[in-house]
């Protein structure tokens, strides 16, 4: 690593963004670090509110963080780097969502087998509350749409921008959660 890139990264009381982005796109591991540091409560923050649990959320940061070391190669600046990294936090949340969904799964065959008395998961206890969890078990869609707009306090076209669709969609699903859970409550 160059000791110039190294230097000015340093010399960044408060950074831009974008230039810690191209610092750190370059290879300096310091801009790099200030990027994270910079955004790591953005990243923890949605984490937290799509797993609804502490650990979880911790898991999922760390996973992000590691896997923005490789895709910040990536990001061209086409959307506003947090948009960009809400799309690789959700992403992240999903990929640990379906391994949690398969160990669960795999637990659940092999209690069939060996039908021994297991204690509930201290996780699933230490959910708060009550609507959040429903709006969690929501499908998909409607689960990212509903965070998005009212845990993130974003509007439908910036939601629609970090799921990918147009804002149009975004009302819809919105539309559908309600719906569900006026059902369920």
């Amino acid at each position: 690593m160059p000791v110039e890139r190294e230097a000015s990264a340093a010399g960044l009381v408060r950074a831009d963004v974008g230039t810690l982005i191209v610092l750190a796109q370059a290879g300096d591991r310091l801009a790099f670090g200030m990027l994270v540091e910079e955004h790591y409560d953005l990243i923890y923050r949605a984490a937290y509110k799509w797993s609804g649990a502490r650990a979880d959320a911790e898991d999922i940061a760390q996973e992000v963080c590691v896997k923005l070391a490789t895709a910040l190669k990536g990001f061209d600046g086409r959307s506003a780097f947090p948009t960009w990294l809400y799309r690789i936090t959700l992403n992240t949340v999903r990929d640990m969502q379906r391994a949690k969904g398969r160990r669960v799964r795999q637990v659940q065959a092999l209690r069939e087998v060996s039908p021994e008395d297991h204690p509930p998961d201290q996780e699933d206890e230490a959910a708060t509350n009550e609507l959040w969890r429903a709006v969690r078990n929501l499908p998909e869609k409607q689960r990212d749409a509903v965070l998005l707009v009212y845990a993130e306090d974003l509007t439908h076209a910036a939601a629609a921008n970090i799921m990918g669709c147009k804002e149009a969609t975004v009302s819809w699903h919105v539309f559908e959660a309600k719906r569900a859970l006026k059902g369920l409550l």
